[in-house]
């Protein structure tokens, strides 16, 4: 099947984290090379330390070997998750496009691949849900399930933002909506997923939520009684900025 004329940007954001990415990227690959849509796929290094560049350029050489269109990005410093991406996504000025999936593979390659097919059939943002339903699981440990349900009441609350699940790891967003409140989005770390949606919000932009499988990965960065309070300080800056 000939590719379809839309050029889709699917960013991958790691931070010394090529392990994970070794395992997840291989599948990735595959359901990229199956897929008949025209997909750029970059993996965006937010800095990583020590021999992570050399990993991750080997990681990228031999996933060019099953998916040819992949790159790597180095950004210059660490700063966060949503600044890496931020920055990726401004190297494609074009993309009709806009997406991001998490390296650890709690959304799976086929899940990830479903959310941008849903996205361009559609003409619609989607973005993916941690949601039980018949034909989707979501595993995690009960102290995760704890904070994630105390994030989501906090960005109900603090910044009215109707959503099942702003920070699943799976989003694929129209460019031009992106592009038109890019320059509105400061918060470089965790707090991203929440300040970009409440934003495309207010820009008058919606999206689809579709539930995806979601299972808890070992070796994640994200810790929910570290980062939780300095996720709750960014909510607050995001609502002082939007007033």
């Amino acid at each position: 099947m000939p590719h379809q004329p839309h050029q889709i940007l699917l960013v991958t954001p790691v931070w010394n984290d090529s392990k994970r990415l070794a395992g997840f990227g291989a599948t990735l690959a595959k359901a990229l090379a199956d897929s008949p849509l025209s997909i750029r796929w970059l993996i965006a290094d937010d800095g990583s330390t020590g021999d992570e560049h050399a990993r991750l350029t080997a990681l990228k050489q031999a996933f060019s070997q099953v998916f040819p269109h992949v790159e790597v990005h180095f950004a210059s410093e660490h700063h966060g998750k949503g600044s890496v991406v931020r920055e990726a996504w401004a190297l494609s000025q074009q993309a009709e496009w806009l997406a991001f999936v998490d390296a650890d593979g709690s959304v799976t390659a086929e899940g990830m691949l479903e959310l941008i097919t849903i996205a361009v059939s559609s003409d619609n943002s989607v973005i993916g849900i941690r949601k039980c339903t018949a034909t989707t699981e979501v595993v995690e440990s009960p102290w995760r399930g704890f904070a994630h349900r105390g994030f989501l009441l906090a960005a109900h609350v603090l910044l009215d933002l109707q959503c099942e699940d702003p920070q699943c790891g799976a989003k694929v967003l129209k460019g031009r909506d992106y592009r038109r409140i890019a320059h509105l989005l400061f918060e470089k770390g965790l707090a991203f997923d929440s300040e970009l949606l409440s934003t495309l919000k207010r820009g008058g932009a919606g999206w689809s939520e579709i539930p995806v499988n979601w299972i808890e990965k070992k070796g994640g960065k994200v810790k929910p009684l570290r980062d939780g309070w300095g996720m709750l300080a960014a909510l607050w800056r995001i609502r002082k900025r939007s007033r």
